[in-house]
């Protein structure tokens, strides 16, 4: 099992996921031509995604992905609540309901949905496995439930939202509304709140632990990384961040 990301950030996500013969590729937020690049980036072609599957609707998570899997025909995988910022004209045949708590496959990608709360329609995010290793991916969410603790306890590797400072939020430049959305328990998380999950969760087993969906204006890959490596009690540079423009390389587990 491996995984790389394509890019994570405000102005795109994408995350692919192998095993075996089998890839997955969770949210595309990039148009045709620049998720063609990343996969390239990464080795891979379009006609290498057996499946997308879908976190919630924001643009940014969700902006590509009726292009994209139009275009090469392959099946996206959301909740009923997601689909409803599908396009009209997206054909049916592609278009595969999940339910928030039930587990499902996509060839030999095990994959399983988890609630979160975060302001959109019925979001969720995903832990995979090949069976013997799991990667907990979690890009989007206000506040941490007992429920995503359950799912993300135990696993081999993690990719965290550490969206903001917390100070740098409040003391930057947008609208008051905006900032308390962020911070607010359907939002982001920020920093200590993603180092407060990590330090939470059983890491027995963890052998990568990424920061993710950083925002630009308001963090830095040093103050995230700083934050989860206090978390976990370990080194800085044992921390990965996944870049908006890079992503991150191939990860193997």
């Amino acid at each position: 099992m491996r995984f790389c990301s394509l890019g994570s950030g405000s102005s795109g996500n994408a995350l692919v996921v192998e095993c075996g013969t089998t890839r997955v590729m969770m949210d595309c937020g990039f148009t045709l031509a620049g998720a063609k690049e990343r996969l390239e980036r990464a080795g891979l072609a379009p006609r290498d995604i057996h499946a997308i599957v879908v976190t919630h609707e924001h643009d940014d998570h969700m902006g590509g992905v009726a292009r994209f899997a139009k275009r090469h025909a392959i099946p996206v995988y959301l909740t009923r609540g997601t689909s409803n910022w599908l396009p009209p004209d997206f054909p049916a045949v592609l278009v595969r309901f999940i339910d928030p708590h039930t587990p499902f496959a996509v060839g030999d990608v095990a994959v399983e949905p988890f609630p979160v709360p975060h302001d959109a329609r019925e979001p969720v995010q995903y832990v995979f496995s090949d069976g013997a290793s799991r990667l907990g991916v979690l890009t989007d969410l206000g506040t941490p439930t007992s429920h995503v603790h359950e799912k993300l306890s135990g696993c081999h590797a993690l990719v965290v939202e550490c969206n903001h400072d917390l100070e740098m939020l409040m003391n930057g430049d947008y609208p008051f509304a905006l900032k308390h959305r962020i911070a607010g328990r359907f939002g982001h998380l920020d920093n200590l709140a993603a180092g407060h999950l990590v330090a939470s969760l059983d890491r027995s087993r963890l052998t990568h632990l990424i920061a993710a969906h950083l925002s630009r204006q308001n963090n830095t890959p040093a103050l995230a990384v700083a934050a989860l490596a206090a978390a976990a009690g370990c080194e800085p540079s044992w921390i990965g961040v996944a870049d908006q423009d890079q992503g991150f390389g191939w990860r193997v587990l």
